[in-house]
């Protein structure tokens, strides 16, 4: 399975949509989900959409393409989070601990591979993966600027 995730917040308010796209083959439709999320930053609705999406999907393989820099790199600060029990150099709970907590339990079980994509890339140079992942880009962004809060 192919999992496209996307997020856009209006600050101001703390809301935001997080959406997804699953492709399971090919020849499915492709139906991108969109979920309003409230009191929440961008790198926090990354991670939130994500879960929502493995939650929902509960995929055995998948991978997962994503314009999040966040996401790309929970993997490879895991062992730190875990030694230092999610607390800072200052002993302080790091930020977000209980989503990095969930997003490794969700993520152990599967065999995921994680694809950073650039995003807002002109036409011509978008390939598949990129027409794929501005569906979700697109509708995270629409869903937002239709909620009359962020206006």
């Amino acid at each position: 399975m192919q999992l496209f995730t996307d997020g856009s917040v209006h600050p101001p308010s703390g809301i935001g949509y997080g959406a997804y796209l699953a492709v399971i083959d090919s020849t499915a439709k492709h139906e991108v989900k969109v979920r309003r999320f409230e009191k929440t930053s961008c790198s926090q609705l990354e991670i939130m959409t994500l879960i929502w999406a493995l939650r929902e999907l509960q995929p055995e393989t998948v991978t997962i393409y994503t314009d999040s820099q966040t996401i790309i790199g929970l993997p490879a600060r895991r062992n730190r989070f875990e030694e230092r029990e999610y607390l800072t150099r200052q002993n302080k709970p790091v930020r977000h601990a209980d989503l990095y907590r969930t997003f490794f339990m969700l993520t152990d079980p599967i065999d995921c591979t994680f694809i950073k994509v650039k995003g807002h890339r002109v036409s011509h140079e978008k390939t598949n993966i990129d027409r794929l992942f501005t569906l979700v880009d697109r509708a995270a962004r629409q869903a937002l600027r239709s909620d009359t809060h962020c206006i």
